[in-house]
């Protein structure tokens, strides 16, 4: 089978596209037949060789990256059911990567059945950027009386949480950069859609509101744009990080807190962990339904380096995904 491969932490460029021998399902493991193959953030820290501290281990190489995949079961090992053979399903691999690939195994227990009428890269989309969405918003207690900040709304998790705050009856506004960018933010529900590159962006989306105050925020940008939008925040807010893409983490201080009775807090990481299968499935609910719709940029699985610089370069919108 064709195959991405790492062989060297560095730069894109050490993403190989190659033969590889065809994986084989163990016990209690099946073989997809990949449709569609996430790519995320972190993907491209492991390409380089961190992983900035976080809980996914830097492999041994050479590894076939890739922890999200959807498509169809044709082969299962020892002890597996043998009705899932043939039946479509989404699966995020956890800590075994393997998924920029023709062909991935994936344990059995970590399966969900796909219905025919959800995409591939919907699937993909919902088991890894949405299930971390789901765990955001499990912390974000959103009513319909929030007026929501979004910053990177046009980012994976950003446009999920968009959707979210427009079905929960919530103003939202997102913050994208670039005039296409704004326009499928404000596709997706928001009631303002913002250019941060617009530097008076802080000044004309007060006079916007006029009386009404942010009451949430979600940030994964932090940098200068995360610092405007935390100070936006009015009395009682409360803001939800998860990233720092845009440069550093948002700066504050309990004095900032205390002053202006603002909660805040990350969240993502460690608290999420023990709950990932309530949250896949949650997240999967939404997009079934068709509640949520993903965002996606698609690569061919042989571009797989041109996706990895894109997304890097912040070139992409919504969720990255690699086609084979």
């Amino acid at each position: 089978m064709k195959a991405i491969r790492l062989h060297a932490f560095g730069p894109a460029e050490n993403l190989v596209y190659e033969e590889v021998p065809d994986p084989a399902p163990d016990s209690g493991m099946v073989l997809v037949e990949v449709e569609a193959a996430g790519v995320h953030l972190v993907d491209t820290m492991i390409r380089a060789g961190t992983t900035g501290g976080g809980p996914i281990p830097v492999p041994e190489l050479p590894t076939i990256p890739g922890r999200e995949v959807a498509g169809r079961v044709s082969a299962a090992g020892p002890d597996v059911d043998p009705t899932w053979i043939g039946k479509r399903v989404v699966v995020h691999l956890g800590m075994v990567p393997g998924g920029y690939a023709e062909r991935a195994v994936a344990k059995v227990e970590s399966l969900y059945e796909l219905p025919d009428h959800v995409d591939a890269a919907q699937a993909v989309a919902a088991i890894g950027t949405g299930r971390t969405t789901a765990g955001i918003l499990r912390q974000a207690h959103l009513t319909a009386d929030d007026v929501v900040l979004i910053t990177s709304a046009a980012g994976g998790i950003g446009s999920y949480l968009i959707q979210a705050a427009r079905n929960a009856g919530a103003i939202a506004i997102g913050l994208a950069g670039g005039p296409a960018k704004v326009e499928t933010v404000r596709s997706l529900g928001a009631q303002y859609a913002i250019d941060y590159r617009d530097p008076d962006w802080t000044a004309r989306l007060k006079a916007e509101l006029g009386d009404r105050e942010i009451t949430l925020l979600f940030d994964g940008v932090g940098g200068p744009n995360g610092q405007q939008a935390f100070d936006l925040l009015g009395v009682g807010g409360r803001a939800l990080m998860f990233g720092w893409s845009g440069g550093g983490p948002i700066e504050f201080t309990h004095e900032d807190l205390m002053s202006r009775g603002l909660t805040a807090g990350w969240a993502i990481g460690a608290k999420l962990a023990r709950h990932l299968r309530d949250l896949e499935a949650a997240a999967l609910e939404e997009t079934i339904s068709g509640r949520w719709t993903a965002l996606t940029t698609t690569f061919p699985l042989s571009e797989a380096a041109t996706a990895h610089r894109a997304l890097e370069e912040r070139a992409t919108t919504g969720k990255v995904v690699l086609i084979p």
